[in-house]
């Protein structure tokens, strides 16, 4: 591994833009009150949160702003999400997730939604350049993160189109787009199973080898959240680069589907890959899987059936839902707190070693967020209940964002 240091000059740089106004390009401001709240967080932070490397592996944006028109620039009442909350939790990098559900799947809108969202989220992103950038490889995050804005790492997840067209993809990555989860959200599609739906090909068939062989080709970081035990495995030997599985829990912990295999996290590993913790209680807290029967809130091919319909019409019924975080509530002796989050990354860190191990929060995404964490400007939990584990500012700073970083520099820049 090899990463740029930062001078004292570049630190002190970007904890005087942290606490001052930040001007847009056309001159607006922040309202005094996001000012003042920005202040009050970062000044509770651990200094070690502060001065780290922070990067979240998977941020649900642009369902919201695609739907309902808004700006991810302005901090919203509601959701998980939004740039003034993602600076407040001291966020320097985060894999934009930009994403297409299976709503669109019956009528094959699938690739047309992609578009869309990868689209405005290039906008949005220009619009709200005073805050946040592109990013397309490892040299990027660090050039952006040093200036005091966050940078945005695209990934799709979801959305890819179900017949795995290369030309749509190499498309996709004309636009920007750099990482990309291969199955089609929890739907096994023409090149991949996923763990949530039938096994067509028992991993993955010849189709799914190349794409992985021209995402290699291109630069691209793979991602395998969602992907069958099998498909994951078989991905990671296929690859020349390492993969990564962006958000989820550990089987042995809980057993989701969605959980990641002790086989296949090994696995993963061995090639060099990084795991995303995501945040949510189905995942990680055992009681709570028990308490909700085994079952799952996530959308699948099963809960969804739609007839083929219109676009607007799919928005329409979409947008009644969002923003897609949690609403439900949790009786206390369910509700997991940030402390035994910590200890599902210590198990994943004994697992497999501290090289491999990031959080993916899945914010906005629906997990159900441990007690102390009520959005993402909370991140800085996380940091505190690291260290209550004794953990060293190395491992810490490595599982905050030094991983991805890591990934994202053999991939993009090999």
């Amino acid at each position: 591994m090899h990463f740029n240091i930062k001078t004292n000059e570049d630190l002190e740089r970007r904890d005087l833009i942290k606490h001052l106004t930040i001007l847009s390009v056309t001159g607006s401001i922040f309202p005094v009150e996001t000012l003042l709240s920005d202040r009050q967080v970062i000044d509770g932070m651990p200094e070690l949160h502060r001065n780290a490397l922070v990067m979240d592996g998977h941020v649900h944006v642009m369902t919201r702003e695609l739907l309902l028109g808004t700006d991810i620039g302005q901090r919203y009442p509601d959701g998980t999400v939004d740039l003034p909350r993602a600076k407040e939790g001291g966020v320097d990098a985060m894999f934009f997730s930009v994403y297409t559900p299976e709503h669109y799947y019956p009528g094959r809108l699938e690739t047309k939604n992609t578009f869309r969202v990868v689209n405005l989220a290039l906008d949005q992103i220009e619009r709200n350049n005073h805050l946040i950038e592109l990013a397309l490889n490892a040299a990027d995050i660090e050039r952006i993160s040093a200036k005091g804005k966050m940078a945005a790492f695209l990934d799709l997840e979801g959305g890819y189109d179900l017949d795995g067209d290369i030309n749509l993809l190499r498309a996709l990555y004309r636009l920007g787009l750099r990482s990309m989860q291969l199955t089609a959200h929890n739907t096994t599609n023409a090149f991949i199973d996923s763990c949530n739906d039938v096994s067509r090909w028992g991993g993955i068939n010849d189709l799914g080898k190349k794409i992985i062989t021209e995402m290699n080709t291109l630069g691209m970081v793979i991602n395998i959240a969602h992907a069958s035990n099998d498909a994951i495995i078989q991905t990671a030997r296929v690859s020349n680069d390492p993969v990564i599985y962006s958000h989820g829990g550990f089987y042995g912990i809980v057993g989701h589907p969605r959980c990641i295999t002790d086989e296949a996290a090994k696995e993963v590993a061995s090639k060099g890959g990084v795991i995303g913790v995501q945040f949510g209680s189905l995942f990680n807290n055992p009681k709570y899987y028990g308490w909700q029967q085994k079952g799952s809130n996530e959308t699948t091919p099963a809960t969804v059936q739609l007839s083929a319909r219109t676009l607007k019409e799919i928005d329409q019924e979409l947008a009644k839902e969002v923003p897609l975080n949690f609403k439900g509530t949790i009786p206390d002796e369910y509700w997991m707190h940030v402390d035994q989050l910590a200890r599902v990354i210590d198990y994943g860190v004994n697992l497999v070693g501290e090289d491999h191990i990031a959080i993916g929060s899945d914010f906005d995404g629906g997990p159900e967020l441990p007690r102390e964490i009520k959005d993402i400007s909370d991140l800085p939990q996380i940091t505190i209940a690291m260290q209550k584990l004794g953990y060293s500012d190395e491992r810490i700073k490595k599982i905050l964002g030094l991983n991805w970083l890591r990934v994202i520099r053999q991939v993009t820049e090999a």
